[in-house]
């Protein structure tokens, strides 16, 4: 081999050298990017694990919270919508022959009715409010229960009636993480102000969550102050006039309590209504 063609080979291997050595540092610095990437990722989705369980766990610690009063008032709402509900019944706040389920209000006021015949302190709530910057303005109608306190230095204790909270919450396009809280919600809730701020403000968050990983804007209507507003801020609070026949409710025979209210009549009843307090 002549000198010049030594000389030319070991350019050669030195130029492919040199390659090698920058594609190695290519590849190299390659892993690195992945490995933080993957990283990233990893942390990403941990954190969305734990909200995810985090809010499923402060959910059920909500719900389970029921007492004796609340579980008795929620027994008599459900016996008495399905009493109802199955009656010939129809609405009378419209010209066209409705049944009365499909009218919400006219549904809610033949309800608080029957839970007064009951004994019950039952009212017919409607709450509305003013726009503002973050939220449009509204209302809503639900249903309460006063009830007295054991204690008479303490204030009565409000119940409040929603017949259907979960269509409250659903949404379409949902993960399925926030699918399965409002699947864990109750159709229909019976229970303190206090109780249903609390699982608002979970499920408020997780909707949020949810339209973030979609990518999604947030609607106003879906935002927790808006939705806090329908159930917390002071209602008007109405005694309803039976304008159709309702169907008999069936009282509990080991509700002596509530046979002896029952007993009683209506003047009395509405002559000792008082002041609430609401939370």
């Amino acid at each position: 081999m002549s000198l010049s063609e030594m000389v030319l080979d070991f350019l050669e291997e030195l130029e492919r050298g040199e390659e090698r050595e920058k594609n190695s540092e290519w590849e190299s610095g390659d892993d690195d990017d992945d490995g933080e990437g993957s990283t990233s990722i990893r942390d990403a989705k941990k954190q969305d694990k734990d909200f995810w369980q985090a809010q499923n766990k402060l959910l059920h610690e909500a719900l389970q919270k029921c007492s004796a009063t609340e579980n008795r008032i929620r027994m008599d709402t459900e016996q008495v919508t399905r009493n109802l509900k199955s009656s010939n019944s129809t609405c009378s706040c419209s010209n066209l022959i409705l049944a009365i389920a499909s009218c919400r209000n006219c549904m809610l006021s033949q309800i608080t009715q029957l839970l007064r015949q009951a004994g019950y302190n039952s009212t017919f709530c409607m709450s509305k409010w003013r726009r503002s910057p973050e939220i449009p303005s509204g209302e809503h109608s639900y249903i309460d229960v006063v009830v007295e306190s054991k204690h008479r230095n303490k204030n009565p204790i409000r119940f409040v009636i929603e017949l259907n909270l979960r269509a409250e919450f659903e949404m379409a396009r949902v993960n399925k993480e926030y699918r399965k809280l409002v699947n864990t919600l109750p159709e229909m809730f019976v229970g303190k102000s206090e109780k249903l701020r609390n699982i608002v403000k979970v499920m408020c968050d997780s909707a949020k969550k949810c339209m973030k990983e979609n990518q999604m804007h947030m609607a106003p209507w879906r935002k927790y102050q808006y939705m806090q507003s329908k159930w917390n801020v002071t209602p008007e609070r109405l005694v309803p006039e039976v304008s159709v026949p309702v169907p008999a409710i069936v009282v509990l025979p080991d509700s002596e309590m509530r046979n002896k209210m029952r007993r009683a009549s209506m003047l009395t009843s509405d002559l000792h209504c008082v002041a609430v307090e609401v939370a």
